[in-house]
């Protein structure tokens, strides 16, 4: 329950302050990760969604003149999305809001260790889970020693 308060909450003060949801927002980070733009199959994957979502979504943000996509220069049929200045500049001015809020309703309210707990339980988690499904990998490699 306690997850799902979490991301309504974050979701609501995204919509309130700035008319994006949280997904959308991903999707705005995801693209600015990556050079500004990923193949659409690469996006659906990287945030879990599926490929009709993920259209639907970016369709969204395209009239929103907050990405754009084009055909793939590499082979001609995939889909590049690509976020445009308008929706750096939106990903700018939001991000603030929106790791004062995480920080308020999670990072603030849980001890240290319980955090690491937390983080030791999701990383078993996504090892696990990762395995079938490579393209959905976004940590960072751990340094080389």
């Amino acid at each position: 329950m306690g997850m799902t308060l979490l991301l309504d909450r974050l979701d609501a003060d995204l919509r309130r302050l700035f008319d994006i949801s949280l997904a959308e927002y991903e999707v705005l980070v995801r693209l600015s990760e990556n050079d500004g733009a990923l193949r659409m199959a690469q996006l659906a994957d990287a945030m879990a969604h599926s490929r009709s979502r993920i259209t639907h979504t970016i369709a969204r943000m395209e009239r929103a003149g907050l990405v754009e996509r084009r055909t793939s220069p590499e082979d001609g049929r995939g889909v590049i999305a690509t976020i445009t200045d308008e929706g750096m500049e939106l990903l700018r001015r939001s991000a603030p809001f929106h790791v004062t809020g995480v920080r308020e309703y999670l990072v603030d309210l849980v001890a240290p260790e319980d955090f690491a707990a937390v983080g030791r339980v999701f990383d078993a988690v996504a090892d696990s889970l990762v395995v079938c499904h490579p393209a959905i990998e976004m940590r960072n490699p751990p340094p080389v020693e």
